[in-house]
């Protein structure tokens, strides 16, 4: 209080104590050659005293920024994640209400906050969440998953000195300079420690809040969204504020060079989803857009295929009872239900009805489509067959394109962002001369080949592949019908083909190899290993994940046969 000297810097009187007894200005961070003797009892009880550490003091000095955490980083890309969803359209309720309480009660078990720890255990974050929880009361705190201000003056950071000093030590001792004031601390913890926060986990916790407010998006498209750059996630921390100086090991925790996968994803969030201990999640109902019957709705539409199969689906739905709330509802933690993958399992339920009609075994298929070919053919009024032939062509030449289009932009993908990333001090000058030479260098070699700038990327939406029944070309299958493979039989339509054939007999044990059945392409007909392909491009996943639902499928469906006859070959059967 007695030191009332303006800064020669900034000309503020805004003086705090550094641990070795100098003052500093927290405005601009100068520190003075005065120092201070002693101070009174008095002048101790009645001021707020704010010590910093020599390293982190040199660190602000030469970097220009401020303390920060990696736990803060984190909250800022969840906070842009979910405004991101925000504009698509989900329930503008998931940030303050659902992501919000979610990555609080995270934070809590992680005893990264809100928790009563020893100085030099953790850190305390900053509050990111308003005051109505059922957590321990905390003081007043802004608006949920806002990034606040780290400097002193504020006072909502108190770390302790002596564990700031001992992060700054590991740093030294490893020769690893970071810009967050715990990076080195996050690499040293043990390795065996549960769900340490990392960038896949921040989809994790977003599709799990998708979910919980079940949202009609499945996982499948908030990966595709993802990829397609309308939800921050590759090179996000470019986004951070200047003030967040990030290197050094920093980048080996924000930085991401791979796609998101769609099985570690959804891992992830069965396992932060239990260790969160959240209860049951809302019901899901008929009336919801994850049900089975409706997402087959949405994939008959996207393959192009009649909408009479709908009524199948439908009816293969209710007969091996997938589509009851109990089974479709995540209840986090009970091992003795099955967890559901909902885009996954109805395009396999689909995939089932194709094989009940058309067999797929790369001969009764090709029969069907040549007797609706002929049918068609003499039929000048009536509405059209479907015809598999004329449907397989259309969609190849499709899938093809789409394939081939997605596969180059892959291959192109610049895993380097657009802000200059350095892994210490010394060489940020020789970092920004080299990018700003190969910058150079790219645009005078455009000019050169008179190369095309890059496309903006494609507005988001539900589906990858549109079809109109007001084409001319014929290229539309929604209206086509079914009669040509159906037959009444008892006052209900049954499929003509009284065949069926396994994808395998014996279901494996997905604990030890990760899959109930074997995938492998040569093994099984064309036709079926098209419409798996089909599918797995619609939900970029992996054709094997697609095949392990069709089989269990199979094996409820046919059930009772199963147990009557054990041994089947994998061949036709009556």
């Amino acid at each position: 209080r007695d030191f009332n000297e303006r800064c020669a810097q900034c000309s503020e009187v805004n003086w705090g104590l550094t641990d070795g007894g100098g003052f500093y200005c927290r405005s601009c961070h100068n520190v003075t050659e005065r120092t201070t003797e002693a101070a009174s009892t008095d002048f101790v009880c009645n001021s707020r005293i704010q010590t910093v550490s020599k390293g982190l003091t040199k660190q602000e000095k030469a970097g220009g920024g401020c303390e920060w955490y990696v736990c803060e980083g984190f909250q800022l890309i969840l906070k842009k994640q979910a405004e991101a969803l925000e504009a698509l359209g989900v329930c503008p309720q998931m940030k303050d209400e659902v992501l919000c309480n979610f990555w609080r009660r995270y934070l809590q078990k992680t005893k990264q906050a809100y928790c009563n720890t020893s100085a030099g255990e953790t850190v305390k974050t900053l509050s990111v969440c308003d005051s109505s929880t059922d957590v321990d009361s905390e003081p007043e705190r802004p608006s949920p998953l806002q990034l606040l201000s780290l400097s002193e003056s504020e006072g909502d950071l108190q770390t302790d000195s002596s564990f700031a000093s001992s992060i700054s030590k590991v740093s030294e001792s490893t020769s690893v300079c970071s810009g967050s004031v715990d990076g080195s601390l996050y690499f040293m913890k043990n390795r065996k420690e549960k769900l340490r926060m990392t960038m896949p986990m921040t989809l994790s916790f977003c599709y799990m809040a998708l979910l919980w407010l079940r949202e009609p998006m499945t996982l499948s498209d908030l990966l595709r969204y993802v990829v397609e750059g309308h939800i921050p996630y590759l090179n996000v921390f470019q986004h951070f504020p200047e003030k967040m100086k990030l290197y050094g090991l920093d980048l080996k925790i924000f930085r991401v060079e791979s796609w998101p996968v769609y099985e570690e994803i959804y891992n992830k969030m069965l396992e932060l989803a239990a260790f969160l201990d959240l209860p049951r999640f809302p019901d899901i109902t008929d009336s919801c857009f994850l049900h089975p019957d409706m997402l087959c709705m949405k994939y008959l539409m996207e393959a192009n295929l009649p909408d009479e199969l709908h009524d199948w689906t439908c009816r293969v739905v209710k007969k091996i009872r997938i589509g009851e709330v109990d089974f479709l509802t995540l209840v986090p933690g009970n091992k003795s239900t099955r967890n559901v993958k909902y885009d996954v399992l109805a395009a396999a339920v689909i995939v089932v009805v194709l094989k009940l009609l058309f067999l797929l075994d790369d001969h009764y298929e090709w029969l069907l489509s040549d007797i609706a070919e002929g049918r068609n053919k003499n039929n000048k009024e009536g509405g059209l067959y479907f015809e598999f032939k004329k449907w397989y062509k259309v969609i190849k030449c499709s899938l093809d394109v789409k394939q081939k289009k997605l596969d180059e932009e892959r291959a192109k993908y610049l895993w380097r962002c657009e802000k200059v990333l350095f892994y210490s001090d010394k060489k940020k000058p020789k970092v920004l001369k080299r990018r700003q030479t190969v910058v150079n260098l790219q645009n005078q070699f455009g000019k050169l080949s008179g190369s095309v700038l890059p496309a903006e990327k494609p507005n988001p939406s539900s589906f990858q592949l549109r079809w109109s029944e007001e084409n001319t070309d014929g290229s539309c299958f929604h209206g086509h019908s079914l009669k040509g493979v159906l037959q009444e039989k008892r006052g209900l339509l049954t499929a003509k083909n009284p065949e069926y054939w396994l994808c395998t007999v014996k279901l494996c044990n997905e604990k030890k190899c990760g899959h109930l059945a074997h995938y492998r392409e040569v093994d099984f007909p064309q036709s079926y290993h098209f419409i798996i392909r089909l599918f797995s491009f619609l939900l970029r996943i992996q054709p094997s994940y697609i095949h392990d639902e069709v089989c269990v499928i199979e094996h409820k469906l046919f059930n009772k046969k199963l147990c009557k006859k054990p041994r089947y070959n994998t061949g036709l059967r009556k």
